[in-house]
């Protein structure tokens, strides 16, 4: 469908944006990992800044969904569309405004941000909604608004890394909002400048850093700038502008691990270790914390403000980067990748290839102790918090990572599922056959790990685990957060929801008595196997109450429990 062009830079067009700017790195992605060889050869530059935007994307749809809730009520006559050119540009009155949106989208990049380019993206965001979010700003900006906001996008950013180098992102960035600075006219004008003027700087990237003119190619963080800003053209014309800057890549290669690399030596003396987390904490604290990580490492990227930070560095020592991030304050969401430095060489001997694995299983699940329990039974377990589930990058990584021949993914949520299919399709393109089984809840997924023989047939494997799935009924036990409708009838913030299949249909007060009376309705139909796996939040006496009801009402049926630990509802509940 053609894209329909925005006049204004207004709520909409952050939506439309973020939509168009995902698309486009998803199509791009491979080609950036290629050309990825500064500051460290890993080939994952597209994928950071992929997930970066997702998150950011994410974050948009939230903002308007939650607006489409909060105007339902309303009536026949909120139906005017936001986007429909017979409406304010803004769509003021019936949707999010600018400041909303562009906040969203700066806030989703900043806690959704990965490696240094991704982490500098959601920075130059950042710059951008700080301009168009200020008091006073109207529900759209024009031309000069966009030129300003671009101008303070890139100064924040490069403001943000601790030694800016060029011939990098921070170029480009610099480049583009120069460009847009000389532009006259409105945001589509604007907006082709600096994709112009980014574009023009991108290809004199090899020229300003040795290590990209050795590989032959162009930096991978420019190029996935000059792909947003593409997008950002779009936006505002409907048309995707001129093919970007050639990006000469260099003979592909396969490492230990089974990825990709480009034909450049990564750097052997540098850190091992890329640490990033977020932060909460006070400026005072970070300005000390960026001078403590400095002097541990280098490629230093500290972004965010009022309050909530995220941290990105490079050192040989993680545990002191963590401990100076908890003495600033609350560091979480911790990552530390590995670099491995001296694998991957273009002289002297080479190390065997890691084989493959024939199968393995990849599972998402809802808390720490279930992932534990999923990783001893061999599983690749991808932890998903409570409000914060894996994208779809996360689950492909994951796929490679379970480094096998074939894979069987189970998402354990039904939110999940086109999510799911979407990595499992990407890695299929990769050579691996990758199998998805709809699993809708954790209990589910113990259900078809349990019956999963990686010497059967793949086909047969499939099969027995689905059939294990689909005959496992699932039920959960919550705290509802706010006053709704539901299948069971209103419900208060505070009341106790028992869960079947994902339908509420039970509302009381008491964690107990919900939980036996769903325990009751599923049994109900009969069983052999009932698992329970208890939040961190449950009564301590609940798994022994319903194991005794168990035991007392219903012959033959045995109970397994396990802890899952911060995994969002008080219970999950089993039957097979």
């Amino acid at each position: 469908m053609p894209q329909v062009p925005q006049r204004f830079f207004d709520a909409l067009a952050v939506r439309t944006w973020c939509g168009l700017s995902l698309r486009a790195l998803g199509r791009a992605r491979e080609e950036i990992d290629a050309i990825n060889v500064y500051p460290v050869a890993d080939g994952d530059t597209g994928t950071n800044l992929y997930l970066t935007v997702e998150s950011a994307a994410a974050a948009v749809e939230a903002v308007f969904a939650a607006h489409e809730v909060g105007r339902a009520p309303a009536g026949p006559d909120t139906d005017t569309d936001p986007g429909d050119p017979d409406t304010d540009p803004a769509g003021a009155a019936d949707g999010p405004t600018l400041a909303d949106a562009v906040g969203a989208m700066a806030h989703g990049a900043l806690i959704g941000a990965r490696g240094n380019s991704g982490t500098i993206l959601a920075q130059l965001l950042r710059g951008l909604a700080h301009v168009l979010t200020a008091p006073g700003e109207s529900a759209h900006t024009d031309g000069p608004g966009l030129r300003l906001a671009l101008r303070h996008a890139a100064d924040s950013a490069r403001q943000a890394v601790a030694h800016p180098v060029e011939g990098t992102v921070l170029t480009v960035a610099s480049a583009a909002a120069d460009a847009a600075g000389r532009a006259e006219g409105d945001c589509a004008a604007v907006a082709h400048a600096a994709y112009e003027g980014a574009r023009a700087a991108l290809a004199a990237t090899p020229g300003q850093l040795p290590v990209l003119e050795r590989a032959g190619v162009v930096d991978a963080g420019g190029h996935g700038l000059v792909t947003v800003l593409a997008a950002l053209v779009e936006t505002f014309t409907g048309r995707t502008p001129a093919a970007g800057a050639a990006t000469a890549v260099p003979p592909a290669r396969v490492d230990h691990a089974g990825r990709e690399t480009t034909g450049e030596c990564p750097a052997t003396d540098g850190p091992a270790f890329e640490v990033t987390y977020l932060l909460e904490a006070g400026d005072t604290a970070v300005t000390r914390l960026r001078q403590r990580l400095d002097a541990l490492g280098d490629s230093l990227v500290v972004v965010g403000g009022d309050g909530l930070w995220n941290v990105h560095v490079h050192v040989d020592d993680a545990g002191a980067a963590v401990e100076a991030g908890i003495e600033a304050g609350r560091p979480y969401r911790i990552r530390i990748t590995h670099f491995g430095h001296g694998d991957v060489h273009t002289t002297g001997a080479e190390r065997p290839p890691r084989e493959r694995a024939q199968r393995a299983v990849v599972a998402v699940v809802p808390g720490e102790g279930l992932a534990g329990l999923y990783t001893e039974a061999g599983a690749t377990a991808v932890l998903a918090r409570a409000g914060e589930p894996p994208a779809s990058g996360e689950l492909v990584q994951a796929l490679r990572r379970a480094h096998a021949r074939e894979v069987v993914l189970l998402p354990n949520d039904a939110e999940l599922r086109h999510t799911a299919a979407a990595a499992a399709e990407q890695v299929r393109t990769e050579g691996v056959r990758v199998a998805l089984i709809p699993t809708r809840s954790a209990v589910q997924g113990i259900a078809a790990l349990a019956v999963h023989e990686p010497e059967r047939r793949f086909d047969e494997d499939v099969v027995a685990m689905t059939s294990a799935a689909g005959a496992t009924r699932y039920a959960e036990v919550t705290v509802a957060e706010h006053r709704s409708w539901t299948t069971a009838g209103i419900c208060q913030a505070g009341d106790v929801l028992g869960l079947i299949d994902g339908d509420v249909a039970v509302i009381g007060a008491d964690v107990t008595t919900v939980a036996g009376t769903v325990l009751d309705r599923m049994l109900a139909a009969g069983g052999e196997l009932v698992t329970l796996v208890l939040g961190d939040d449950a009564p301590e006496p609940l798994a022994d109450t319903l194991e005794a009801r168990v035991r007392g009402a219903y012959l033959a049926v045995d109970t397994v429990v396990y802890r899952g630990g911060r995994q969002g509802a008080l219970l999950l509940i089993g039957v097979e």
